[in-house]
């Protein structure tokens, strides 16, 4: 008869909360994959019932957007495809697209007359106003990896803030 006992952590031991985890999907690189991956993002955060502000899981999806919009149209001739995760820890969320072009994008302010071109800026103040930290990596593989991690406020983190493009274990970032 099992009393349960083996389904209690150990003393000192650090138990996830039940919407901790890391998600993975690969996306074709083509405009209609941006409004799939946003879905797919906010679909997963109200499953897993991640606790996040309204206000940061309307600025997860916007960085979903934009990243993937990226993805699509400046890396697609070299990436068919695209790799998004979200990973969400407690008192964190990370989304990440990876794609197989060289090019390291940098965020750029855009002319007043210009209707693109402020995306990543775009994503780095959201991100930035959120608390947390975004980069962009090279990919072993020779491709790369835009990532941004936000606090989820108000939930008491066991993990130290993401800081590394390799967190917690996808994509892996080249080596320095």
């Amino acid at each position: 008869m099992n009393d349960g006992a083996s389904l209690r952590p150990e003393p000192g031991q650090v138990v996830p909360a039940a919407y901790e985890g890391t998600w993975k999907f690969d996306a074709p690189a083509l405009d209609s994959s941006v409004p799939q991956s946003r879905h797919a993002v906010r679909d997963l955060l109200v499953r897993r019932r991640v606790p996040i502000a309204d206000e940061l899981l309307q600025g997860v999806l916007l960085i979903v957007s934009e990243l993937v919009t990226n993805a699509v149209r400046h890396a697609g001739v070299l990436s068919p495809e695209i790799g998004v995760e979200l990973s969400v820890s407690a008192g964190w969320v990370r989304v990440a697209v990876q794609d197989q072009h060289p090019y390291r994008p940098k965020a750029l302010q855009a002319d007043d007359d210009e209707t693109g071109g402020r995306g990543l800026l775009l994503v780095k103040t959201i991100t930035s106003e959120a608390g947390g930290t975004c980069d962009v990596a090279h990919t072993v593989d020779g491709g790369k990896v835009i990532w941004a991690s936000l606090p989820l406020v108000g939930v008491t983190s066991r993990t130290p803030a993401p800081s590394t493009p390799g967190w917690p274990a996808w994509p892996r970032p080249a080596p320095s």
